[in-house]
């Protein structure tokens, strides 16, 4: 694998990040330029029968989370993944920042994406929280929020790794916002290979009478329909 914290960021710098960052004010997720070649994301789906780099695998139907599977990454990341969680955290930070002040919360987040994460891990947040996910044929993934613990990073990324009705069919990128006092609304995203989506991690600033009150969102995955489908999740905070 080839991909330099370098080239990363200079991959990541190609995205039009206010763009993007009034698409998330309205749909609560956005979708980045190319962030990864064909060929990285075909090495990063095969890393998934590699049982060595995963602390933990989940079992989806087991635990009632919908059907499929994913893998936690350990805290000895694969290159890549180490090279685009340090590119996109700064870029990321500033939207944070906003929602945060919009909100009127706390902005915990610091510079660097290294002293957020110690201090993550001084509250007890040490487990690694990025995840590489399978889903064949008749998978799904339940409507939730990644959370983890008390200290969490308002946005994360999820890369997909193959080709939206080549390599498989359905299994959308689902968002549902649930708004007080109406119905609520969804936004389904299918991952182009090689490109991230930003979203919210459980909510995001919406502007009513009284100014800003938060708009709680909760995303999954539509059914696969056929084929296999693999995406890299790329989460800011870690799992206590």
């Amino acid at each position: 694998m080839t991909l330099t914290p370098d080239l990363a960021a200079a991959r990541a710098a190609g995205t039009d990040w206010a763009a993007l960052a009034a698409e998330l004010d309205v749909h609560g997720c956005a979708v980045t330029a190319p962030l990864l070649t064909p060929a990285e994301c075909r090495d990063l789906a095969a890393l998934y029968e590699r049982p060595e780099l995963f602390r933990t695998t989940v079992d989806m139907a087991r635990h009632r989370f919908g059907s499929g599977e994913y893998r936690y990454l350990t805290h000895d990341l694969p290159a890549p993944v180490a090279a685009l969680r340090a590119a996109l955290y700064p870029r990321l930070l500033p939207v944070a920042r906003d929602w945060a002040a919009r909100l009127g919360r706390p902005a915990p987040w610091p510079d660097s994406l290294a002293e957020w994460l110690e201090r993550c891990h001084a509250a007890g947040q040490d487990r690694s929280a990025q995840i590489l996910l399978r889903y064949t044929e008749g998978d799904w993934n339940a409507l939730h929020r990644d959370v983890f613990g008390d200290l969490v990073f308002p946005l994360q990324v999820v890369i997909g790794l193959d080709e939206y009705g080549t390599d498989y069919t359905g299994g959308e990128f689902l968002m549902v916002e649930q708004r007080p006092r109406a119905q609520s609304r969804g936004t389904a995203t299918a991952l182009p290979r090689g490109h991230g989506l930003v979203f919210t991690t459980r909510d995001r600033p919406v502007r009513t009478k009284r100014g800003w009150s938060a708009g709680a969102m909760r995303h999954g995955v539509s059914t696969v329909r056929s084929g296999r489908r693999h995406a890299l999740g790329i989460v800011f905070h870690d799992a206590a």
